[in-house]
């Protein structure tokens, strides 16, 4: 990996390639000077483009974005809820502990982004143009530059905070600033873009708001313990206008795009033929849709849906039946997991099939090492109406970053944590299992803190299950023992009908991987090739 931090110019050069053709064609491409770049709103406007272009690994071959699908979805395979088959797409290594600062190609050490921000920061000033229009752009920028030291702050733990443009030498010779002192600097500047940004987007094309600060202010001040500012940011959400999509299914569909009351930030995708098409949809279903099975939902996952009833499968009153695994189960099983026996409809198809990953004969056969699922799990969350795409490596489906659903559960789970448990927990809760199908909250079992907390948590799991937050929500629980250790599984083999789909469980689970994990894997190592080449980093304990 190319040391990113110190690649000023480089970033630079490349959001030129942001901006509108008019706005190049103004002078020849190699005769710019910072000066000619800021010289009207429209400068400014190419230039905030680049920096929402900024910051993606491009890993799955998706456009960039300040934000981007592959830390969506790859993610959850760094924890208990997916494995990734594939070593040398390098989320593997992190979810089995045996990661070194040497192995794997998933970095979100990235300073381009950053450098990008810092860029539009340090000349945007000099832009004559209307100060309101300016002050919204600078927020938004702000925004950005904090939601990528989030993720970073949250993988590594302390990384060097810069604001300021640094050259080459002064890049090389920077140190890791404490995360304590990241998190604050995050938290500030969020409060400061909120005040400067507009409460909506109506245009619809992605830009940040309002809503986006105080979200990921919540989403920041929930995961550092900062509880009363987590609830007082989820009210000035609920403030601006946010309720769910009616469909949970349907949420993560190409429909429901845009004028979708719930999603509050998203990353935005253009189809084919484009630079900026969305191709990390194609790693998800198995070899007879055209993909490439490279998540794949674990039992632990499957295990964690409820029955329909509300009551836990491992209640004896539940009705759970071991030999139709799938029957009467929350509605977001079906809707985040393709199991063996589920019905689907392949692209152009008329009538729908069968998933049968349990039969050699069949193209998805667990076992036969060709773009199929070893756990008999993929996931359908994103990609469960194929006929929604002409080419799933080149998708135009925006990938949601925050939603409405997080700053429910987000705002139950402080009020659990502070022991303000009242109507508006389970009220908060009981939205987001209604939108699924689920019944409300039992309030005779849930009725303290203890087993409000566990019930919020399991809310979280199943809901944002490979919207790349789970991961997060182990570190900050402290749960990776219990959760990241041992043997992982997928389902257990048998026969599916071909003419009705019924899934007949047989045989033993499937054995994917045994894992190990300790303390040091709260955190991720800083990539060797970064302390090559900055001798004052110093690596995170353990590693």
């Amino acid at each position: 990996m190319k040391k990113i931090f110190v690649l000023n110019i480089l970033a630079i050069s490349l959001l030129f390639t942001a901006c509108k053709k008019d706005f190049l064609s103004r002078e020849p491409q190699d005769a710019y000077s910072n000066a000619s770049l800021w010289t009207s709103a429209s400068d400014a406007s190419a230039a905030l483009a680049g920096v929402y272009n900024g910051q993606s690994v491009n890993y799955a071959d998706e456009g960039s974005g300040w934000a981007d699908a592959t830390w969506i979805v790859y993610l959850d395979c760094a924890s208990d809820n997916g494995y990734n088959q594939y070593p040398w797409e390098g989320f593997q290594a992190y979810g089995n502990g045996s990661v070194n600062p040497s192995t794997g190609d998933a970095s979100a050490y990235n300073y381009t982004g950053i450098t990008r921000a810092n860029f539009f920061l340090a000349n945007i000033g000099k832009t004559p143009m209307d100060a309101t229009l300016k002050a919204n752009m600078i927020a938004q920028v702000r925004f950005i530059r904090a939601y990528q030291y989030f993720l970073m702050s949250q993988l590594y733990g302390d990384v060097p905070l810069v604001t300021t443009l640094l050259s080459p030498a002064e890049a090389i010779a920077s140190v890791r600033t404490p995360k304590a002192d990241v998190i604050k600097f995050i938290l500030s500047e969020l409060a400061a873009a909120a005040a400067d940004l507009p409460a909506s987007n109506n245009s619809g094309d992605g830009h940040i708001t309002k809503g986006a600060a105080f979200a990921l202010k919540a989403r920041v001040d929930l995961f550092n313990g900062n509880y009363a500012d987590c609830v007082t940011d989820c009210q000035e959400v609920t403030k601006l206008g946010y309720s769910l999509y009616p469909s949970y299914s349907d949420l993560f569909r190409m429909t429901a795009q845009f004028n979708n009351p719930e999603i509050i930030a998203s990353v935005q995708y253009v189809e084919n033929p484009s630079a900026n098409s969305n191709g990390v949809l194609g790693v998800m279903p198995s070899n007879s849709s055209g993909g490439w099975s490279s998540i794949d939902p674990t039992q632990n996952l499957v295990d964690a849906y409820d029955m329909d009833n509300g009551k836990p499968i491992t209640d004896p009153a539940s009705g759970y039946d071991a030999t139709n695994p799938y029957a009467h189960r929350d509605p977001r099983l079906a809707a985040t997991i393709l199991y063996p026996g589920a019905p689907f409809k392949q692209a152009g198809a008329s009538t729908n099939t069968y998933y049968d990953p349990l039969s050699p004969s069949s193209p998805d056969y667990y076992a036969s090492g060709n773009n199929t699922s070893p756990s008999a799990y993929v996931v359908k969350k994103f990609t469960s109406n194929l006929s929604d795409f002409d080419n799933l490596f080149q998708s135009g489906l925006n990938m949601t970053v925050l939603r409405y659903a997080e700053v429910l559960l987000s705002d139950a789970e402080a009020k659990i944590e502070l022991g303000k448990i009242d109507a508006s927990v389970y009220a908060d809760i009981n939205l987001v299992r209604a939108r699924a199908g689920m019944p409300p909250v039992d309030q005779t079992v849930y009725n303290n803190q203890t087993t409000l907390r566990a019930l919020v948590r399991n809310e979280r799991r199943v809901e944002f299950a490979f919207e790349g937050i789970r991961f997060f929500d182990i570190q900050r629980w402290k749960i990776g023992s219990e959760a990241m250790s041992g043997t992982i599984y997928g389902a257990k083999t048998g026969t599916i009908d071909p003419a009705t789909g019924k899934y007949a469980p047989t045989g033993a689970p499937l054995k994917l991987e045994t894992r190990t994990f300790a303390d040091k894997n709260y955190l991720w190592p800083i990539p060797q090739s970064e302390i090559d080449i900055d001798k004052n980093l110093k690596q995170n304990p353990g590693y």
